[in-house]
């Protein structure tokens, strides 16, 4: 970490967080010394992150929370985690939506934010088990009237899930019973041993029937993602066509998923990794041929 003064409060924690899980733990005079702050500064700063249940402080500093392979956290706490990324990946993957096309959006904070930046597409049809994902399109909806063009929404039934993901046999059937051109998919973990995996099973079944439903999949992950397994897997890397992820996503990480996927965009990076020629390609998000994808 380089020492910038007018780092933002949620870009400092962020680089607080990538330390303390790389390191394994980190002290107060050391964060203060690389991020040129106070210790009143990076106090708070650890205060904030132990609120959200990602770092344990201990005399000092601070060490990684571990967590459970079951442990699911609810949405509002992992909502205020990783914004900028999140933001990023978003704004990436929209452009890969064409106009017309029928998509998927599964449960989690990255859909989410990708569900904003889908409102201005016309003609979609979107299939979503999110609670959350749907009300994105429908309070759009409420405030500017039914306008021409505006998204078609199909809202699964099922059990909510802590994550407002809506999973069980009646979800399933219904997406069994679906067809969509791209699925984007948030994912609790994903590693290149166990694949995408989620710490609950009635939603890792829910996610394969979304897998197999679709004609492509997109993976939506920020890189704190990678490395994480949950203790149910629901689809292996293989099955996978394109990983949207941002650049805080280590370089050894990145040529690793490159040899099981064909596709890595890194959001707001330069260039992205393109497995199928081995070439690069533009990722700084800018729109292309979602056919190509």
């Amino acid at each position: 970490m380089s020492e910038n003064q007018n780092l933002l409060a949620e870009q400092r924690r962020a680089l607080i967080l990538d330390e303390v899980r790389r390191r394994g733990g980190v002290r107060v005079n050391e964060l203060t010394r690389k991020l040129g702050v106070s210790d009143m500064t990076v106090r708070r700063d650890l205060d904030a992150l132990a609120r959200q249940g990602v770092v344990e402080k201990v005399h000092g500093g601070a060490v990684p929370v571990a967590e459970a392979s079951t442990h699911e956290p609810g949405f509002e706490a992992k909502s205020g985690l990783e914004l900028s990324a999140k933001e990023d990946i978003a704004r990436t993957a929209a452009a890969l939506v064409a106009p017309g096309t029928a998509i998927a959006l599964s449960g989690g904070t990255t859909t989410y934010a990708l569900a904003h930046h889908l409102l201005d597409v016309p003609d979609l049809t979107v299939v979503t088990n999110s609670v959350r994902v749907a009300d994105v399109f429908h309070s759009a909806q409420r405030s500017s009237g039914q306008r021409q063009g505006a998204a078609t929404v199909v809202l699964t039934g099922g059990v909510r899930t802590p994550s407002d993901s809506l999973v069980g046999p009646v979800a399933d059937q219904a997406i069994g019973a679906l067809h969509f051109d791209v699925l984007f998919l948030g994912v609790h973990g994903i590693s290149a041993e166990a694949g995408l995996s989620t710490p609950n099973l009635a939603e890792a079944e829910t996610n394969r029937r979304l897998v197999q439903s679709a004609r492509r999949v997109v993976v939506v992950a920020d890189h704190t993602k990678w490395g994480t397994v949950g203790l149910s897997s629901f689809a292996t890397l293989g099955q996978v066509d394109t990983l949207v992820t941002d650049a805080g996503l280590p370089a050894q990480a990145r040529a690793e998923i490159s040899e099981h996927l064909r596709r890595l965009l890194v959001a707001g990076a330069p260039e992205t990794v393109d497995a199928e020629d081995g070439g690069l390609a533009d990722g700084s998000g800018g729109a292309e041929n979602p056919a190509d994808f």
